[in-house]
């Protein structure tokens, strides 16, 4: 599985860089962490390309090497929308939640050893579910599923 820091990394010197839009790899771990952040607000479109451009019409002429998802940022007052994205699991040593545990975090108390979330902010899980695969933890917490938290974003 491909590690979610570089995209943590990517979108975080776009936004401070002040892209327009960003591209990364085409992945069903980035299309899942983009996609929350796209319901969460923080970026305001999704589109398939290849490297040099988003474009669906040539997604799948080009080989699998060059397919990119491409994420068009979202800025307010001239000012970023998302002002930081941090990784929670890291590859050394990767933080697993349970029920209780995503509860007290979205309810502004500390789990294990992360920070509670804060106003704005959001939290990515992946779970065992294949049907939801990448949720926000919120919904997580809904649905009642347990996972891996990979990372956060404010």
């Amino acid at each position: 599985m491909p590690r979610p820091h570089d995209l943590c990394a990517r979108i975080q010197n776009a936004f401070r860089a002040r892209h327009q839009r960003v591209a990364v790899d085409h992945t069903t771990q980035n299309l899942g962490i983009l996609n929350i952040l796209l319901r969460a607000g923080f970026i305001s479109n999704v589109t398939r390309g290849t490297i040099e451009e988003p474009s669906p019409e040539r997604f799948h002429q080009v080989g699998e090497a060059e397919r990119r998802i491409w994420a068009d940022l979202k800025y307010r007052n001239d000012r970023p929308v998302l002002a930081h994205m941090q990784l929670i699991s890291m590859p050394s040593k990767r933080i697993f939640m349970d029920i209780g545990e995503i509860r007290r975090i979205c309810s502004g108390r500390r789990a294990q050893t992360i920070k509670p979330l804060g106003m704005g902010e959001i939290a990515v899980v992946r779970t065992d579910s294949k049907e939801h695969e990448w949720l926000e933890a919120r919904e997580a917490l809904q649905l009642r599923l347990e996972g891996e938290v990979v990372c956060r974003a404010g």
